[in-house]
């Protein structure tokens, strides 16, 4: 367990943090398989992501989450991308009923336990639940990037957005993380829109969507 530290608030990014790069380990994320494993969930009981009956299924994949007066890892503001978990999940919460509205469901998901995620969605007032991957198996199936600090083995920050059974849309990396909701909303309202324009009943295939986002590298 981190040792306190009065100064440590998770709501707030610090200056000069590294900003993580695209390394290439999602490229073949767009089209996959979503894994069929039943998940812990924070709103009680499980939930399967392949078969989710929502339009759309956005997942925000993260490390861990911080607590307020609680040191996180030595050297975790050092590793791109590891800071932020606190206002990338804030921000989804804020946006929530919006992307509701766009026809989605929401999930964040980490290798933490169930009872962790509980502390965190209580406390954060999340409107949505938590999925728990402690043993890594979904994000093994799928192929998700991982880092180690502390001799845990950690996902690094991907957002999944799931349609049919498929990953549809990939956001990797995610920075800042606190602009992660805005930009699915956006993205996922732009498919909405190009279906209504391309088909009198308003869907939009998962091959169009994967080879939207192969074919422009700025959407990943």
């Amino acid at each position: 367990m981190s040792e306190p530290d009065p100064s440590h608030d998770p709501h707030q990014l610090p200056d000069g943090l590294p900003q993580p790069v695209d390394d290439g380990a999602c490229d073949r994320l767009p089209g996959a398989e979503v894994p069929h494993r039943a998940l812990v969930s924070t709103g009680g009981g499980t939930v399967d992501l392949d078969r989710s009956a929502a339009r759309w299924t956005v997942v925000f994949v993260y490390p861990r989450t911080g607590v307020p007066g609680r040191a996180m890892p030595d050297g975790w503001d050092s590793i791109p991308g590891a800071r932020g978990c606190t206002p990338q999940a804030c921000a989804y919460r804020d946006r929530y009923q919006s992307l509701l509205d766009l026809g989605a469901e929401v999930y964040g998901l980490s290798t933490q336990t169930n009872e962790a995620q509980q502390e965190f969605a209580e406390r954060e007032h999340l409107p949505f639940a938590l999925l728990s991957d402690p043993d890594r198996r979904w994000g093994q199936a799928l192929g998700l990037p991982t880092f180690t600090v502390d001799g845990a083995v950690l996902y690094r920050r991907v957002t999944l957005v799931l349609q049919e059974g498929r990953v549809a849309h990939v956001r990797y990396p995610v920075y800042p993380t606190d602009e992660d909701a805005g930009c699915v909303a956006a993205w996922i309202g732009a498919q909405d829109h190009t279906a209504r324009a391309a088909s009198p009943r308003g869907q939009v295939s998962i091959e169009a969507a994967a080879a939207a986002v192969r074919a422009d590298p700025d959407t990943r």
